[in-house]
Protein backbone atom coordinates (compact mmCIF):
# COMPACT_ATOMS: atom_id res chain seq x y z
CA UNK A 1 0.00 0.00 0.00
CA UNK A 2 1.44 3.61 -0.71
CA UNK A 3 -0.38 6.60 0.31
CA UNK A 4 -0.09 9.75 -1.74
CA UNK A 5 -1.18 13.38 -1.45
CA UNK A 6 -3.91 14.42 -3.83
CA UNK A 7 -3.53 17.82 -6.11
CA UNK A 8 -5.14 16.71 -8.82
CA UNK A 9 -8.83 16.47 -9.13
CA UNK A 10 -9.24 13.67 -11.59
CA UNK A 11 -7.64 11.31 -8.65
CA UNK A 12 -10.25 12.35 -6.44
CA UNK A 13 -13.47 11.47 -8.94
CA UNK A 14 -11.83 8.34 -10.15
CA UNK A 15 -12.08 7.16 -6.44
CA UNK A 16 -15.83 8.29 -5.71
CA UNK A 17 -16.53 4.97 -4.29
CA UNK A 18 -14.50 5.83 -1.15
CA UNK A 19 -16.73 9.20 -0.11
CA UNK A 20 -20.09 9.84 1.33
CA UNK A 21 -21.60 11.18 -1.92
CA UNK A 22 -20.29 11.73 -5.68
CA UNK A 23 -17.49 14.21 -5.53
CA UNK A 24 -18.65 17.35 -7.20
CA UNK A 25 -16.10 19.12 -9.48
CA UNK A 26 -16.13 22.85 -8.13
CA UNK A 27 -15.95 21.86 -4.70
CA UNK A 28 -12.95 19.38 -5.46
CA UNK A 29 -10.96 22.26 -6.69
CA UNK A 30 -12.08 24.46 -4.24
CA UNK A 31 -10.61 21.90 -1.74
CA UNK A 32 -7.63 21.25 -3.20
CA UNK A 33 -6.43 24.92 -4.28
CA UNK A 34 -6.18 25.59 -0.60
CA UNK A 35 -2.44 24.81 1.00
CA UNK A 36 -4.23 24.12 4.02
CA UNK A 37 -6.41 21.69 3.03
CA UNK A 38 -5.32 17.91 2.80
CA UNK A 39 -6.63 14.87 0.74
CA UNK A 40 -4.46 11.98 1.26
CA UNK A 41 -5.12 8.59 -0.74
CA UNK A 42 -4.44 5.04 0.16
CA UNK A 43 -3.59 2.84 -3.66
CA UNK A 44 -3.24 -0.98 -3.52
CA UNK A 45 -1.63 -1.18 -7.04
CA UNK A 46 -3.10 1.57 -9.00
CA UNK A 47 -6.54 1.35 -7.10
CA UNK A 48 -7.52 3.68 -4.39
CA UNK A 49 -9.00 1.71 -1.33
CA UNK A 50 -9.32 4.84 1.27
CA UNK A 51 -8.85 8.43 1.68
CA UNK A 52 -8.74 10.83 4.52
CA UNK A 53 -8.95 14.40 4.69
CA UNK A 54 -7.86 17.49 6.84
CA UNK A 55 -8.32 20.93 7.34
CA UNK A 56 -5.80 23.49 9.11
CA UNK A 57 -7.57 25.62 11.29
CA UNK A 58 -5.66 28.54 13.07
CA UNK A 59 -7.18 30.85 15.63
CA UNK A 60 -5.36 34.27 16.96
CA UNK A 61 -4.96 32.37 20.67
CA UNK A 62 -4.64 29.15 19.66
CA UNK A 63 -2.37 28.70 16.33
CA UNK A 64 -3.26 25.94 14.16
CA UNK A 65 -4.54 22.54 14.63
CA UNK A 66 -5.47 19.98 12.00
CA UNK A 67 -9.18 18.97 11.73
CA UNK A 68 -9.71 15.43 10.43
CA UNK A 69 -12.95 16.16 8.08
CA UNK A 70 -13.36 12.76 6.49
CA UNK A 71 -11.76 9.42 6.60
CA UNK A 72 -13.30 6.38 4.20
CA UNK A 73 -12.21 2.72 2.97
CA UNK A 74 -13.19 0.56 0.72
CA UNK A 75 -15.08 -2.58 2.23
CA UNK A 76 -13.01 -4.92 0.97
CA UNK A 77 -9.73 -3.19 2.33
CA UNK A 78 -11.34 -2.50 5.80
CA UNK A 79 -9.52 -4.34 8.81
CA UNK A 80 -5.98 -4.26 6.78
CA UNK A 81 -4.63 -1.10 8.47
CA UNK A 82 -5.94 1.10 5.43
CA UNK A 83 -7.47 3.66 7.86
CA UNK A 84 -5.02 3.70 10.76
CA UNK A 85 -2.42 4.20 8.36
CA UNK A 86 -3.69 7.56 6.68
CA UNK A 87 -4.94 9.16 9.89
CA UNK A 88 -1.04 8.36 10.93
CA UNK A 89 0.20 10.14 7.61
CA UNK A 90 -2.18 13.18 8.22
CA UNK A 91 -1.00 13.66 11.53
CA UNK A 92 2.82 13.36 10.19
CA UNK A 93 1.63 16.53 7.65
CA UNK A 94 0.24 18.06 11.14
CA UNK A 95 3.41 17.85 12.60
CA UNK A 96 5.50 18.59 9.55
CA UNK A 97 2.92 21.83 9.01
CA UNK A 98 3.66 23.07 12.37
CA UNK A 99 0.24 21.87 14.19
CA UNK A 100 -0.50 21.39 17.66
CA UNK A 101 -2.48 18.84 17.88
CA UNK A 102 -5.27 17.29 15.44
CA UNK A 103 -8.79 16.47 16.04
CA UNK A 104 -11.66 14.37 14.83
CA UNK A 105 -15.24 14.03 15.61
CA UNK A 106 -17.47 11.14 14.98
CA UNK A 107 -20.82 9.31 16.21
CA UNK A 108 -20.94 7.90 19.56
CA UNK A 109 -21.99 4.33 17.76
CA UNK A 110 -19.61 4.57 14.97
CA UNK A 111 -17.32 1.95 16.94
CA UNK A 112 -15.12 0.93 14.07
CA UNK A 113 -14.25 4.75 13.84
CA UNK A 114 -13.43 5.29 17.09
CA UNK A 115 -10.77 2.14 17.28
CA UNK A 116 -9.09 3.25 13.83
CA UNK A 117 -8.44 6.33 15.37
CA UNK A 118 -7.40 4.82 18.86
CA UNK A 119 -5.00 2.44 16.71
CA UNK A 120 -3.67 6.05 15.18
CA UNK A 121 -3.35 7.14 18.85
CA UNK A 122 -6.36 9.65 19.42
CA UNK A 123 -7.04 10.29 22.63
CA UNK A 124 -10.94 10.42 24.47
CA UNK A 125 -11.60 13.57 25.25
CA UNK A 126 -14.61 14.81 27.60
CA UNK A 127 -17.83 13.98 25.59
CA UNK A 128 -19.58 17.70 24.09
CA UNK A 129 -22.23 18.70 22.17
CA UNK A 130 -22.63 19.33 18.54
CA UNK A 131 -24.22 22.07 17.65
CA UNK A 132 -24.79 22.87 13.49
CA UNK A 133 -27.00 25.34 11.25
CA UNK A 134 -28.20 24.66 7.76
CA UNK A 135 -26.95 28.28 6.31
CA UNK A 136 -29.12 27.34 2.90
CA UNK A 137 -32.09 27.63 4.04
CA UNK A 138 -33.16 31.80 5.24
CA UNK A 139 -33.99 31.80 8.86
CA UNK A 140 -32.40 29.09 10.29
Amino acid sequence: MRIERVADAAAVLAAADLFDGPPLVAATEKFLAHPDHHLLLAYEDDRAVGMVTGVEMTHPDKGTEMFLYELGVAPHARLKGVGTALVEALAAIARERGCYGMWVGTEIDNEAAQRTYRRAGADDEEPFLLLSWDVTSPGT
